[in-house]
């Protein structure tokens, strides 16, 4: 009986083939974040990242749910993203939304045993939520958070005030996450054979 549950247990744990692929697809999730989020320099382009990389970046995150069986890899994968928004200046506000963000949205998936589409698209969507986390400085204290960034301009700095009122916060993180569903569903059309054969339905 003792060897029957050590097995499990260890089943349940990730293994070095686990972290491979949480860094490949957090490293490839993280480069489409960095083309897409070059399109801020334009202040009305700026709240569409919560819509694009969302998107886009759907089609990589569904073939990495493939891969996914263990719990934990998606609280990984999201914290991982988190901390390099936090490290490339997006303040630390999505790493604290990663860890939450990922942790709920592993927990979604995991009640669906990760072979479920309806829990991995809704695990997608609530995972995106640490999208949001980058813009909720502009919201806090917009000239605090471009205070260490005086080359944008102050130019850049009203246009942005112009854009992020109080009243659009909900919408970005509505955004995040209704585009993050649409990117799973977007992800899972062009990835069919790959859903089939992971056995998720």
């Amino acid at each position: 009986m003792d060897g029957v549950t050590n097995q499990r247990k260890s089943e349940e744990k990730l293994g070095g083939k686990d972290l491979i692929n949480i860094g490949i697809y957090a490293a490839i999730y993280c480069v489409i974040m960095t083309s897409i989020s070059m399109l801020g320099f334009i202040p009305i382009m700026m709240p569409m990242l919560a819509v694009l990389c969302p998107l886009i970046g759907g089609i990589t995150m569904m073939l990495f749910y493939t891969k996914v069986k263990k719990f934990g890899m998606i609280t990984i994968i999201t914290v991982i993203i988190g901390a390099f928004l936090w490290i490339t200046g997006m303040g630390y506000w999505p790493f604290i939304f990663g860890i939450v963000c990922g942790s709920v949205a592993d927990l979604v998936a995991k009640s669906g045993n990760y072979l479920s589409k309806k829990k991995t698209v809704l695990s997608h969507g609530i995972m995106n939520i640490t999208i949001f986390g980058c813009f909720l400085p502009l919201y806090l204290d917009i000239n605090g958070y471009f205070a260490t960034r005086t080359s944008f301009g102050s130019e850049y700095v009203k246009a942005l005030s112009d854009i992020f009122k109080p009243w659009t916060a909900p919408i970005i993180l509505l955004c995040s996450f209704i585009f993050g569903i649409f990117g799973a569903l977007l992800g899972m059309s062009f990835l069919k054979k790959h859903f089939e054969k992971a056995g998720i339905v």
